[in-house]
């Protein structure tokens, strides 16, 4: 066992009575060290439910023969860090996440590993840390939150309070309902309840092989969270008998399936960094371009918050992950998962409860994926856009630059009522090292939406939009404006045409004039000098290679 290194041997005298300190016994040495990577906190809904799960993990690990050691691992709500600088940790958490998982597992010489995660950065950290030390592993999402209600209305997160605040500003709800909304959207612990960041890449990870079915879409308060939460438990120790290796798993066959999952699902842009990233640690070559042909060959077949008005829930009483799976198998490729069957041998043996929850191919709500990635002279490296939850009227749009340095500036234009229809709204040094740390815009976009301007205005920023995002918004812009890109040299007025069938972003100007630009107009300095922030900045890579540290 690897575990060894720490516990056999005479010369190992005093790890082993360190060990017999926490109050294990004789008979758990001799066992597997199984590793429960643990993001409990209260501070996050889709976390606070943890406790329970790791009590389930613990016995499904002792019950096959495992010692079951909790550790820590640090998680930032990207729900309560919108919108302020915050958010600029989040996407920069993901790689701090990575090094615990590495740092813990090594330094003790674990075994194996249970990965219990939930939300945005946190479920990708975890994994790529996993890969990168690449010993056996099995992922536990906690699952997504409940619907709120408003009589016979049901309630999410982003529609019914960040673009709630749109909508108040714009006159269109009293006070008494927002009040309401307020405590009401959010009812139950779990992961917000649409096919925002944390449950797309649920959805991924379960897709890709690495949770067990149906893991991704069963609500955290369901006695059958609690179930899988203790299979995965008892699996893990067949997966470190056989010595399956979270690489085994992580393969360009499963990588691909899980795009098109993503496509099939119209999911959050944000799977694009993550995605690239974890196939960076896969040793897996993957690029935007791969994601360009999936979504081409795939239909937009579940319709979920943000673009549709389904539920995570409703997914799951449809028939989950794995009908999902069965509409997909004349496009899927077969590989290996932490179960222990094929993925296509999932996908046949599923049952799908609601044709309409999850369509035919032949009947999809679009015949592209839920995503589309753009280049042009804005975006010479590429950009991404959740084209599922663009109006059809704006896949083509030309307007004016509204040109904004920072989130916090568009935002007070936008709730000031300085924004008008027709225009481009630009958000810029908000990329990877210029942010620094890529922050979302749900708060802009959400405002736009709830003012009615999303069907007449765009927004294109070298940010991140969250799961959450609908409208025609183009982030991951990149070279990003911090790097040089076009994007730092746009000003008022410029005329930006987004074209999404035609995969599209440009800006109407001659060759002459950027020339002239690029001599006379300074890039912007560091806006974080200091701290963790201040490192990410200097060692971050583009958004177009997943926003991972350089040299990894």
């Amino acid at each position: 066992m690897r575990s060894d290194k720490v516990k056999k041997g005479l010369e190992r005298m005093p790890n082993r009575a360190l060990l017999y300190g926490t109050g294990i016994s004789k008979n758990h040495m001799k066992k597997p060290f199984i590793g429960i990577a643990s993001s409990f906190t209260d501070l996050i809904p889709g976390h606070t439910g943890m406790r329970d799960l790791e009590r389930f993990i613990e016995r499904g690990v002792e019950s096959a023969g495992g010692t079951p050691f909790i550790f820590g691992v640090p998680g930032i709500c990207d729900g309560v860090a919108m919108g302020h600088s915050g958010m600029k940790y989040s996407l920069a958490s993901r790689e701090l996440i990575a090094d615990i998982i590495e740092t813990i597992a090594n330094a003790h010489s674990l075994d194996g590993l249970v990965l219990l995660t939930n939300c945005d950065k946190i479920n990708p950290g975890m994994v790529m840390g996993a890969l990168r030390i690449n010993i056996p592993s099995i992922v536990v999402t906690a699952g997504p939150m409940l619907s709120g209600h408003f009589g016979q209305k049901k309630l999410s997160l982003v529609r019914d309070t960040f673009e709630a605040v749109g909508r108040f500003k714009a006159g269109k709800i009293q006070e008494d309902e927002r009040a309401f909304l307020e405590m009401e959207a959010c009812p139950s612990c779990g992961s917000c309840q649409g096919l925002y960041t944390a449950n797309t890449t649920s959805c991924l990870f379960e897709t890709m092989g690495l949770s067990l079915p149906y893991c991704a879409a069963t609500p955290a308060v369901l006695s059958r969270k609690r179930r899988i939460a203790y299979e995965s438990g008892r699996k893990i120790l067949e997966l470190v008998r056989k010595q399956v290796k979270p690489r085994d798993i992580v393969t360009k066959n499963s990588l691909e399936n899980a795009i098109r999952v993503d496509m099939a699902l119209g999911g959050s842009t944000n799977t694009v960094l993550h995605l690239l990233a974890i196939a960076r640690e896969a040793k897996v070559n993957l690029t935007l371009k791969d994601f360009e042909r999936i979504s081409k060959e795939t239909p937009h077949i579940s319709n979920l918050r943000p673009g549709g008005d389904y539920f995570m829930e409703d997914l799951d009483y449809a028939g989950g992950i794995p009908g999902v799976l069965k509409r997909l198998l004349p496009l899927l490729k077969n590989n290996i998962t932490a179960d222990g069957r094929k993925i296509k041998d999932i996908a046949e043996k599923a049952v799908i409860f609601d044709s309409d929850i999850i369509r035919p191919l032949n009947k999809p709500y679009h015949k592209e994926g839920g995503i589309a990635v753009l280049f042009g002279n804005l975006a010479g490296e590429g950009c991404v856009v959740k084209q599922s939850a663009v109006d059809s009227d704006m896949m083509k749009f030309t307007g004016a630059a509204r040109v904004f340095n920072s989130e916090e500036d568009a935002m007070k234009a936008i709730l000031s009522g300085k924004v008008e229809k027709g225009e481009v709204v630009v958000i810029r040094y908000e990329g990877p090292a210029g942010g620094p740390g890529m922050r979302e815009m749900l708060s802009p976009t959400s405002a736009i939406v709830g003012m009615g301007l999303h069907k007449y205005t765009a927004l294109i920023t070298d940010g991140r939009f969250s799961g959450g995002t609908r409208g025609p918004c183009i982030g991951h812009i990149a070279p990003e404006a911090k790097a040089g890109g076009l994007l730092a040299y746009l000003k008022e007025g410029d005329k930006i045409t987004i074209d999404i069938p035609k995969r599209r972003l440009s800006v109407d100007l001659p060759a002459e004039e950027i020339a002239k630009r690029k001599k006379t107009v300074k890039i912007l300095g560091d806006k974080v000098k200091s701290g963790y922030l201040y490192r990410y900045s200097q060692m971050v890579t583009s958004a177009s290679q997943g926003a991972v540290f350089k040299g990894i």
